[in-house]
């Protein structure tokens, strides 16, 4: 009987779940560790609370979890409450799903003023990731900028433009909705170093920008390519750069409070600020050559009362794992860290494709796994770390306590919303043991 350990409940860490139990069937024992209560990850805490249709995945997750073979850990943070050596001794192989949690450093003068915030903690605090529960974000001022030409910067910006009433079916957290509630933003400036051939956004995400009630897009038709430049780009983002155009088409913004205007070729050089807090930010116009944006020297400021940076994520280190420091992920090959220790998702590869991308990911080191590993008899799996969980007095949190907080949840939902998030372990741990 295959003994497998996997660190990570988000999507990478299930896709393998399920690929266990199709490769093994019941002679697999999977256990699913994380260090919250809660599974699902990237889901309940990254995508956008106003994407419920992408959240439902979690459903799938679920009836993998609830099978009889495969459990999850929760509440148990290996690294500092069990080590990756135990779980080596433990378990025939040993599966990294831990995500990309942490954001890539903005490394500019005055990226330490106040409410300048990357996008890993502005996005785990509108979704009530309990780290991030606490920021408080400043959104009073007139001028927000979001650095970066990805879908995070979109969702940051579609979070940051939307009416109340467009809240309407999310489960953003209430702290989140009464603090934008409040918000004086007029122009929420996206920031990005190349030209919109460049560009990392899907045609989904970006055309919700141009349905908003309260905001529209503005871009500037000189910032756009030669029309005719489009056909050589690949389908989905000629998409993106064919609304890119449509938005031009329609001018400045006249007729909603809140503009969302695109600053293509520009590069952050560093941030302003008065008392501690950010005030502006100084820019270096750029041009495209060879793929790679190049400063021309000519520079300008954008006013900005808040800055999110949406430039990338990394891993986190673990000791005893191998570690690519330049590119934020666990050093592998194919997935292969060492003799029995394996990585996948955004901890393989680092945070780069979709949801849908961990699927074969996980599939695939599951199959290696299969291939490479010799079940040992020695090996005590589960039952070994139940006795070592107990000799250390962990509380574990098993899925039957996540449904147990998740019930909880459902029944503090405001109208119209699928689910009012804790937003502290103390109070999901109280509401797993029925307190």
């Amino acid at each position: 009987m295959p003994q497998i350990a996997i660190v990570g409940s988000g999507p990478a860490g299930y896709y393998a779940a399920e690929a266990a139990l199709k490769q093994w069937g019941e002679e697999a024992q999977v256990d699913v560790f994380d260090r919250l209560p809660v599974p699902y990850g990237l889901i309940r805490s990254g995508v956008a609370p106003d994407h419920q249709s992408i959240k439902a995945v979690s459903r799938r997750y679920e009836a993998t979890a609830l099978t009889d073979n495969v459990r999850f850990v929760g509440n148990v943070s290996v690294g500092a409450d069990v080590s990756i050596a135990e779980l080596m001794a433990l378990y025939d192989a040993v599966i990294l799903a831990t995500g990309a949690p942490h954001d890539r450093t903005l490394d500019i003068e005055g990226a330490g003023l106040g409410n300048v915030l990357g996008s890993a903690a502005f996005v785990g605090w509108y979704n009530g990731h309990p780290e991030f529960a606490a920021l408080a974000p400043d959104v009073g001022g007139k001028h927000a900028v979001v650095i970066g030409m990805g879908n995070v910067a979109l969702d940051v910006a579609r979070i940051l433009a939307k009416c109340e009433a467009e809240f309407q079916g999310s489960d953003i957290v209430a702290h989140a909705l009464e603090t934008l509630r409040g918000k004086g933003i007029e122009r929420i400036t996206i920031l990005g170093r190349r030209g919109p051939h460049q560009i990392m956004m899907t045609p989904k995400e970006l055309g919700e920008l141009g349905r908003l009630a309260c905001a529209a897009p503005e871009v500037e038709a000189g910032d756009l390519p030669e029309i005719g430049e489009d056909a050589l780009l690949e389908p989905g983002l000629r998409k993106s750069v064919t609304l890119l155009r449509e938005f031009a088409a329609r001018g400045a913004n006249a007729d909603k409070p809140i503009t969302i205007a695109f600053d293509f070729f520009a590069s952050p050089k560093r941030l302003l600020g008065e008392d501690g807090r950010v005030t502006g930010i100084e820019v270096e116009r750029t041009a495209v050559e060879a793929g790679r944006a190049v400063g021309t020297g000519e520079t300008y400021t954008l006013p900005a009362g808040l800055v999110v940076s949406c430039i990338g994520y990394r891993s986190s280190p673990i000791a005893g794992v191998p570690f690519e420091e330049r590119e934020g992920r666990f050093a592998n090959e194919g997935g292969f860290i060492m003799p029995g220790l394996y990585c996948i998702g955004w901890a393989r590869r680092g945070p780069s494709g979709t949801i849908g991308t961990n699927r074969p990911d996980g599939f695939g080191v599951i199959e290696r796994i299969a291939a490479e590993v010799r079940p040992e008899r020695a090996r005590q799996g589960r039952a070994g770390f139940d006795a070592l969980a107990a000799e250390r007095g962990l509380d574990v949190v098993t899925f039957r306590d996540w449904r147990k907080i998740e019930a909880t949840e459902i029944a503090a939902a405001r109208d119209g919303s699928p689910r009012e998030k804790m937003v502290d372990i103390a109070s999901m741990i109280a509401a797993a043991h029925g307190s």
